[in-house]
């Protein structure tokens, strides 16, 4: 099976940020943690949580169509068209 090639360095940076804040909200839902006073409330973590999950999504996004271009080929790939003549050739009888 071929590899697919490395996240280009955009998608790596976004998921890095992705999940510092998901690390960042758990240790400040744990109070491991004292964050300054805006972002220190349990809805602040909240938006934290569901900020880091989005910015993992287009990671997540690209490797799924990775493995998809690697599994399925036929379904990534559009077909070559055809010239007029290999339609008339493949109908040749009906004349």
């Amino acid at each position: 099976m071929r590899k697919f090639a490395p996240l280009p360095k955009s998608i790596l940076l976004v998921e890095i940020l992705g999940m510092g804040l998901l690390t960042l909200a758990w240790l400040s839902l744990n109070q491991y943690v004292q964050l300054p006073a805006p972002i220190a409330s349990p809805t602040a973590a909240l938006v934290m949580l569901f900020a880091g999950i989005v910015l993992m999504i287009p990671a997540a996004l690209v490797v799924m169509w990775r493995v998809a271009q690697i599994v399925a080929p036929q379904l990534t790939h559009s077909p070559k068209p055809e010239s007029l003549s290999d339609r008339e050739k493949r109908n040749d009888a009906d004349h």
